[in-house]
């Protein structure tokens, strides 16, 4: 991970942060993955809490690491307790940014998931859930492209992007396992292939 920064977080700071996980909480529809592109914007662009570096880190070990998506929040949490003054304020960060992720959205599908399997016949229902499929796809593209363009080298780098485009279209295409891909994946950036072209 990246180096540490210095910040001088006021408690006012801890309640923005808190506020700010917890409005777009509920936006998480599709999973949490869908919110980098805002998270980024808020804790790296406008706040300069994180840097590009310790954001994607942040994400990368998460998505490499057993246990749910959603845990890039807390170590993002983690970095700008870090970041504000050492490993105390790095469990309190990463505890609150987790709260206020997963407290919203998780009363709103208590609220709602019995509503929902109850009128699942309803003509208003399944609509929404169809509608919501391209917003979801939509969010999951913006917040590849984030990862994908946040290191200006990885720009430049075509033989990613064009192993990228490779996997999406077995992905999509076969039914190869993910896992397969991932190891070749992993085998490809072990051995330097992918560097030397």
């Amino acid at each position: 991970m990246s180096e540490p920064m210095t910040l001088l977080m006021l408690w006012t700071d801890w309640f923005n942060l808190f506020k700010h996980f917890a409005s777009i909480s509920i936006a998480s529809v599709g999973g949490s993955l869908v919110l980098l592109p805002e998270i980024h914007h808020f804790l790296v662009a406008q706040q300069a809490w994180l840097t590009d570096g310790q954001f994607s880190a942040s994400v990368v070990i998460a998505q490499a690491s057993p246990g749910p998506n959603v845990m890039f929040v807390a170590l993002m949490g983690w970095n700008i307790g870090l970041n504000a003054g050492g490993y105390g304020w790095a469990g309190f960060s990463a505890v609150l940014c987790m709260i206020a992720i997963l407290l919203p959205s998780s009363i709103l599908l208590f609220m709602t998931a019995r509503w929902v399997q109850n009128n699942s016949q309803r003509r208003s229902v399944r609509a929404f859930k169809v509608g919501l499929s391209p917003v979801v796809i939509s969010m999951m593209i913006a917040a590849g492209w984030l990862l994908a363009t946040a290191n200006t080298e990885s720009v430049r780098d075509w033989p990613l992007w064009i192993l990228a485009a490779v996997a999406t279209l077995i992905v999509w295409r076969t039914k190869v396992h993910m896992l397969l891909l991932l190891a070749i994946g992993a085998v490809l950036g072990a051995s330097g292939l992918l560097t030397a072209l």
